[in-house]
């Protein structure tokens, strides 16, 4: 696609250019509004984020990073990869503009009736590509684990567990239809909460059901299909409560499932793009030693509590409240509100990166490292973890910049942009695995992800979409200046707290605690001594005032 070719126009997101009237009532219209709706993602994914970590506790120290843990890991990230292509990805970004512009243009009515059409295409195609997939599953691993071939053991095992897995798709991503028609309505909880689900059903499972099965893999695989059906009828049921109850009628392509449709393709596609560097990272990691899998896997889960509770959050609330702004030409408006997102994603991820490259091995070693996860298995670990925390801020201003293509309808540009960026992890994945092993898959998908970013905000700045304001131009070097302060206080404790951290586990817990909020107090105190922030801001977000 070249110039405007593949782009499609705001209007044909946000059909109408009514005034933002159910846009003020449901978000208030203003950035501390929006500051409000990431603080309501954030805080829930906190919980889910402290979920998983007693879920990944539990992981470690049950399988370890051997071989069932590899095969685990591979069944639970390929629904997971088609999740984030068909739900998260095209259909997601592709729905709420138009889900919420029909709330603004038609109302409620109109718009329900197009969620039931897309809600009905949806299933089907996706019942059907998962029984498809269900009988091509030993084929399908040959291609994404060719390394377990020479393991039949372990190969059959994945290929097992993903089939037991794969059923998820199909749940999550009718999820994410209802997390969009929520999220449009400015009820952002109740799909915020979704992932405490899954973390307390595989919980459930690995206490309760791996004692009797052939493996603790098994348990947790039956957990997540389990947690995507819960998942569903939660959120079915807050779709209920708020009056949208979506029948399953017969699939029919309308117009506006056209209009879907067109919008999802280039979103497919810029989808695909980034899924298929998550294949190849995958594909490599299989070729490496035993473990490299679970090496990732593990850095990855920690590396995502910042990503997520920041990350998902600004992007969840920004996307509907642009598309807003945007069909009523409040350009102004949407202007502050990126420049808000972008600045509370960096007063949070700058630090958390920070923080993480400094205690990445001691953070691992106290949440890991027990049971089958040993000193070696944690030292591997924290390596892959420091190298992704450098990438943290970019993952995040990812997330928060996305919004501002697809709130004007602009689909094809971050394709373009990221089909750029898969060649660069490509090309890096392949340069670095071998001197560095997995740590080079880490580093790869690093500098891919800064590219990401930088091309990203470079493009919105052209077309004058993201002009950085005076506030955010005077506060990001006091932000950065705060958090290497924090990093130089966190390497000073870490050296006078090295021998307890190298003691027994409860001492390790405890001078990585001691760490942790010697680090908050030291960057808070900055923040407040250089101007980075203002608690007076803070505390307005939370009580609602502007």
């Amino acid at each position: 696609m070249a110039g405007d070719e593949g782009r499609l126009t705001a209007s044909a997101f946000l059909p109408s250019q009514k005034p933002d009237r159910q846009g003020a009532e449901v978000f208030g219209g203003t950035p501390m509004a929006l500051l409000r709706s990431i603080a309501t993602v954030g805080g829930m994914t906190m919980v889910s984020r402290v979920l998983g970590f007693v879920r990944d506790i539990l992981v470690a120290a049950v399988l370890g990073a051997g071989p069932v843990a590899d095969a685990f890991f591979v069944a639970f990230k390929l629904p997971n990869l088609f999740r984030r292509l068909f739900a998260e990805g095209a259909f997601n970004l592709a729905f709420v503009p138009l889900y919420a512009g029909g709330l603004e243009s038609d109302g409620q009515a109109e718009a329900k009736v197009f969620a039931e059409q897309a809600f009905s295409v949806l299933f089907w195609t996706l019942f059907f590509f998962t029984a498809v997939v269900e009988l091509a599953m030993p084929w399908i691993m040959m291609v994404l684990a060719p390394g377990f071939l020479d393991i039949p053991e372990k190969f059959a095992l994945a290929v097992t567990l993903t089939r037991i897995t794969f059923p998820y798709l199909l749940f999550i991503s009718l999820v994410s239809l209802l997390a969009g028609v929520l999220n449009s309505l400015g009820r952002f909880a109740a799909a915020a909460a979704t992932p405490i689900i899954l973390n307390l059903c595989l919980i459930g499972f690995i206490l309760g059901l791996a004692p009797f099965l052939p493996t603790p893999g098994h348990a947790l695989a039956w957990g997540v299909a389990f947690a995507g059906l819960m998942q569903f009828i939660w959120l079915y049921w807050h779709c209920v409560r708020v009056g949208v109850i979506l029948r399953l009628p017969r699939p029919r392509i309308t117009e506006k499932v056209r209009t879907l449709l067109r919008c999802m393709m280039p979103v497919a596609i810029g989808a695909g793009i980034y899924q298929v560097n998550l294949v190849v990272d995958m594909i490599i990691a299989s070729l490496l030693p035993s473990g490299s899998i679970s090496f990732l896997f593990y850095a990855d889960r920690v590396n995502q509590l910042p990503l997520g509770v920041v990350g998902v959050a600004v992007g969840t609330a920004l996307l509907p409240l642009l598309s807003r702004h945007v069909r009523a030409e409040h350009h102004d408006a949407a202007m502050a509100a990126q420049n808000r997102a972008l600045e509370f994603t960096l007063l949070l991820t700058l630090p958390a990166a920070v923080a993480l490259g400094v205690m990445a091995e001691p953070l691992i070693r106290v949440l890991f490292e027990r049971g089958a996860f040993g000193v070696y298995e944690a030292t591997a670990t924290g390596r892959a973890l420091a190298v992704y925390a450098i990438g943290l801020p970019a993952y995040v201003l990812v997330k928060a910049l996305a919004p501002g293509f697809f709130a004007r309808g602009d689909t094809a540009m971050p394709v373009k942009i990221g089909a750029l960026c898969m060649m660069v992890n490509i090309v890096f994945n392949l340069v670095l695995m071998g001197p560095f092993k997995h740590v080079g898959i880490a580093m790869a998908t690093v500098i891919s992800a800064w590219l990401n970013a930088g091309l990203m905000a470079l493009v919105l700045h052209r077309r004058r979409h993201l002009d950085l304001d005076t506030r955010i131009k005077d506060r990001l070097p006091r932000q950065a200046l705060a958090s290497l302060g924090m990093g130089v206080g966190l390497y000073l404790a870490l050296t006078v707290l090295a021998p307890r951290l190298a003691g027994d586990e409860t001492e390790r817990i405890v001078a990585l605690v001691v760490m942790v909020a010697w680090g908050l107090l030291v960057f808070g105190g900055l923040v407040q001594v250089l101007g980075a922030a203002r608690l007076s801001e803070l505390r307005g977000m939370m009580r609602g005032s502007s």
